[in-house]
């Protein structure tokens, strides 16, 4: 078992006669099932057997239907009304997998919380709103890798998506939103669950609440009720249609999860009141904030209004081209094709020219190693003309020495001192030849600081210039950087003054605990740097400290202006909040299943951890 749920959900019965049985625990499994424990008391419905409170009694308001938004009774915790009387068999059938009668299995993925936003007209107070986010696998969805991965983007992302439309909410001057949810400040708790289903289950839905016998790509059901002073928001639910998704972002040219986070924040933004289907001007307004959260938060595709438009010009289009490619005797010119693609499309997978790599986390498993299988998968991408590129915050000589041990170190293989590369995160960066065409230092300062810092402290610190290393004093953990992560062996220098006399620094590195890094270091030069420096983290017992807007992305996007490359042939793979803007940059960004929940939330897709061959996996299913 690996996490507990309380099963909150409440489903409206067609029979006066409900039975009520409580659950007293929900637990979720490692094989991704929910299963129950069962209280043996069932018993018709009524004051004898259900506790009054308020929101019980909000839940037997009806179901009502408003442009496209369904009413849903909101949840009451503890309790499940089924349509049909109903024998536990150990298995937990939530809603949101199927919010008609019957019910289907659905994974649930964990919580997430936010910073709350104080209330108007109070006093400010330090205080958290909990976002409870559930994102669910609808019944009939193959339960595959790529599924998965979309949903565990999709956790990351929907919190991200609703603290953006939550703040458009202050200060709106929309003239045709429904202002029923104006500000989320006044509540404790906001929940909201996402399900990923069919076009069969959607079209079920669509004819259960909207008596509209089609599949569609979006619903939004909406379970708040104004007027009751209540401290949980419950916002809904959002139901997605992967196979329409898959088949809009063919015809959009961008990518599965472009169009399904489009989708999702629609959903979204309908149960906060906004409707596109109610004016021309409610359109635009819907657009325009689509538009604004997209764009806010980085993702790319285009908003869905834009998105259709184009899709309806390239309609037109290629009916233009092909009434043009008829030829006098009637038949179509067989050097043409106007066909769609008939095949199933669950992703959009270019293949690249580039592939630009992170080390540690990525290439290295947790023994600072390549496996055999991610060996052989780089050597298959160097043989089909793939250029693999190191993206690292390491030194080269670390780079090269890591390689040299799979036989991946110079000429053929996908380093040497006469390859391209991105270094010291991004502060140095080799060229064609293996000439240095981008190197940028730390401020001195700084630098003096931290050493003394280090020194008082007995923290174990590390100064990076180009190919050396430099440090004030021996320490395991300095030694640790040689024998297990490659570096350079570090030089002992006998002060700080001759330290920094000696050479230029283009970063530093603390190397302690994790628990140490996280509580007492990060915290500390987060604050004494701040506005003079960058503080990042590649692994959890390391921080680094770098130059004021320094990334690894910048350094990448420098090395593909000097290649002549563009960044629509690149995919990137890393797993640490460092790899976040070079994700960011690229036409496709992969970040590992061991990464951090900053790098999940900016990728395109996640595969499988740096102990499970993670880049042989990303190699073969995205590059080829």
């Amino acid at each position: 078992m690996v996490a507990l749920w309380r099963c909150n959900s409440i489903i409206r019965a067609a029979s006066p006669r409900l039975l009520n049985m409580q659950i007293s625990a929900v637990s979720l499994h490692s094989d991704g099932l929910l299963r129950t424990s069962w209280c043996s008391n069932v018993a018709p419905m009524g004051p004898a057997s259900t506790p009054f409170t308020p929101r019980a009694a909000m839940a037997t308001s009806m179901l009502r239907s408003r442009g496209g938004h369904m009413a849903m009774p909101p949840v009451r915790g503890g309790f499940i009304r089924f349509q049909q009387p109903w024998e536990p068999r150990g298995e937990c059938h939530l809603p949101g997998a199927r919010l008609m009668g019957s019910l289907s299995v659905v994974r649930w993925f964990r919580k997430i919380r936010m910073r709350r936003r104080s209330a108007p007209n109070k006093v400010p107070e330090e205080r958290e709103l909990e976002l409870d986010v559930k994102v669910g696998i609808g019944e009939g969805m193959p339960v595959d890798e790529e599924v998965l991965n979309t949903a565990e983007i999709l956790r990351l992302n929907v919190p991200m998506a609703m603290k953006e439309a939550f703040d458009g909410l202050k200060g709106s001057n929309s003239k045709t939103r429904d202002p029923a949810i104006d500000d989320v400040g006044t509540f404790e708790k906001v929940e909201l669950s996402v399900l990923l289903c069919t076009d069969d289950f959607i079209r079920k839905l669509n004819k259960e609440w909207r008596d509209e016998d089609h599949a569609t790509d979006v619903i939004s059901m909406t379970q708040h009720t104004p007027g009751f002073q209540l401290p949980i928001l419950m916002l809904g639910d959002i139901a997605i249609s992967v196979d329409m998704a898959a088949r809009q972002a063919e015809e959009r040219g961008h990518s599965l999860l472009d169009e399904i986070r489009i989708l999702m924040v629609r959903g979204l933004l309908h149960l906060l009141g906004y409707d596109d289907e109610k004016s021309e001007e409610a359109k635009i307004e819907t657009e325009k904030e689509e538009y604004i959260i997209l764009r806010n938060l980085g993702w790319k595709g285009k908003g869905l209004m834009q998105s259709t438009h184009d899709s309806f010009e390239n309609f037109n289009l290629s009916n233009q081209l092909e009434k043009q490619n008829v030829n006098s005797s009637g038949t179509k010119d067989p050097g043409v094709s106007t066909n769609p693609k008939k095949e199933s499309l669950r992703s959009n997978r270019p293949k690249f020219k580039y592939l630009f790599c992170d080390l540690d986390g990525t290439l290295l498993n947790s023994k600072s190693r390549i496996t055999p299988g991610t060996a052989e998968a780089l050597r298959e991408a160097i043989s089909r003309g793939v250029k693999i590129v190191i993206a690292t915050g390491k030194t080269r000589p670390a780079a090269i020495s890591a390689l040299e041990l799979v036989d991946l170190a110079g000429e053929g293989g996908v380093i040497s001192k006469f390859s391209p590369g991105v270094f010291l995160q991004g502060l140095l960066v080799y060229g064609k030849q293996g000439l240095e065409i981008y190197n940028r230092n730390l401020d001195p300062d700084i630098c003096k600081e931290a050493f003394l810092y280090s020194l008082e402290h007995q923290v174990p610190l590390l100064g990076f210039s180009q190919d050396r290393t430099v440090t004030l004093f021996d320490h395991p953990s300095i030694d640790a950087l040689h024998t297990v992560y490659f570096e350079p062996k570090a030089e002992v220098m006998p002060s700080v003054e001759h330290l920094l006399s000696s050479v230029n620094v283009q970063k530093l590195l603390f190397y302690d605990t994790a628990e140490n890094v996280h509580s007492i270091l990060r915290p500390h030069w987060s604050l004494a740097t701040a506005g003079r420096a960058r503080v990042v983290q590649a692994l959890p017992e390391m921080l680094e400290i770098l130059p004021s807007g320094a990334s690894k992305g910048d350094g990448v996007h420098m090395l593909l202006d000097h290649l002549g490359a563009n960044v629509d042939e690149v995919m990137a793979i890393g797993d640490g909040e460092n790899d976040v803007e070079m994700l960011n940059l690229v036409r496709w960004g992969v970040a590992m299943a061991n990464g951090s929940d900053k790098v999940k939330s900016v990728a395109d897709a996640i595969v499988t951890s740096n102990d499970e061959d993670g880049v042989a996996d990303a190699i073969y299913r995205y590059v080829f």
